[in-house]
């Protein structure tokens, strides 16, 4: 059972890492044909309509919001799978090893958005921007990680994994609090009657995944009409799926072996090549000193290392929490740099957090967080990479 379990945490390191690569990969290209002659092209397919009507019900978008708002949703659905897996028989359900990943993403999340609100007080449309440098990116910090192989712990690993998916939850949280748009309360209600019939569906002990998805696409384009971003439909249909079936079977574990390698390889370096083509030609120094910019690059920097690691060292001397083992302090501090690559929900939060200002503030989001994410995976991967030839 032990091997099995290793063996399968082993392949989902492994595919994480590749995606991060992939999602390199598709950053680099997307700069550069941004700053190339095809940039004309590159804006103009983003921006390709697509339409889908029944009767008088239509979505029509273009094709980065159908990226942003439709592919996504597939990717928090596939964060909701995991979350649930690992609540209930993975590494987060034992309260001795979730403390530290769980204190640690606190601190994590909070810093960061202080220190982007300290460059930012006083410009309302600036500080809807607040919660972009909370979010760390599980597939390139992975990525980066991966790199170093057998040098850095398998606990080291897993606390990063667990860390992330802390995150990704707080990040869930904040997007429906702090990014929802005027609200439909009759498509808000449709969307939410489709949740007491999943939980009849679960209780039931039906297994179908396409019923399954059927009302989980029901909730998905209720939702996108509600003005509650559509993305938190893919995670309430996670939440839904049955971990295990009446047969010994688990459509969860099925759902997430199904979009995995979709989600890593397709979903995310789509993501990344859509929303990362910057072009540089008419870039000033006002847009590198701008506040948001700072902002982003710095609670990106400092403000997730400062965070994760000061709060994880308070709970380990007040004794809430332990060190992973066969890690220390200077494994966890780089760690805790490698956690400042914001990149997907960073950018994906950015997204929103200007859409209502009337300012457009895509261009310095973007330079931070671009900046920020790289300065701590360079950064994280020095001192891991010193550490473990020390340690060695």
């Amino acid at each position: 059972m032990r091997n099995t379990e290793a063996s399968f945490i082993g392949q989902f390191l492994q595919l994480e890492s590749a995606s991060g690569i992939l999602m390199i990969i598709a950053t680099l290209l997307a700069l550069l044909i941004a700053n190339s002659p095809l940039s004309e092209y590159y804006g103009a397919l983003l921006e390709i309509p697509f339409a889908i009507s029944i009767g008088s019900f239509a979505i029509a978008k273009p094709l980065l919001l159908w990226i942003n708002d439709g592919l996504m949703a597939v990717f928090f659905f596939m964060i909701g799978l995991e979350l649930k897996r690992e609540l209930i028989e993975g590494e987060l359900s034992e309260i001795k090893k979730i403390s530290l990943p769980a204190i640690g993403a606190a601190g994590g999340m909070l810093f960061p958005a202080l220190i982007y609100a300290a460059f930012n007080y006083g410009d309302s449309a600036a500080m809807s921007g607040w919660a972009i440098p909370a979010a760390t990116d599980i597939a390139f910090s992975l990525g980066i990680l991966s790199l170093l192989g057998k040098r850095v712990p398998v606990s080291i690993k897993i606390f990063l994994t667990s860390l992330a998916i802390f995150d990704d939850l707080g990040a869930i949280i904040i997007i429906a609090f702090f990014y929802t748009a005027e609200l439909s309360f009759v498509a808000l209600g449709i969307s939410l009657l489709c949740l007491p019939l999943l939980f009849v569906l679960n209780k039931k002990g039906i297994t179908s995944k396409s019923i399954y998805v059927l009302i989980g696409l029901v909730m998905w384009a209720a939702m996108l009409k509600s003005g509650v971003h559509a993305t938190l439909a893919g995670v309430l249909l996670a939440l839904c799926i049955p971990l295990k079936s009446a047969d010994g079977t688990s459509p969860l574990k099925e759902f997430e072996h199904d979009i995995h390698h979709a989600v890593a390889f397709i979903i995310l370096p789509v993501f990344a090549f859509a929303n990362t083509g910057i072009n540089f030609a008419n870039m000033t120094i006002d847009h590198v000193l701008h506040n948001v910019t700072i902002g982003i690059a710095a609670g990106l920097f400092f403000g997730k290392q400062i965070g994760i690691f000061v709060c994880c060292f308070i709970a380990e001397k007040l004794n809430i929490a332990a060190l992973p083992s066969g890690a220390n302090w200077k494994m966890l501090y780089g760690t805790s740099l490698l956690c400042g690559i914001g990149f997907t929900m960073s950018l994906f939060i950015g997204s929103l957090a200007f859409e209502a200002t009337g300012r457009d503030m895509l261009f310095d989001e973007r330079i931070g967080i671009l900046a920020g994410s790289l300065l701590s995976g360079i950064a994280g991967f020095l001192v891991l990479r010193i550490n473990s030839k020390t340690a060695a």
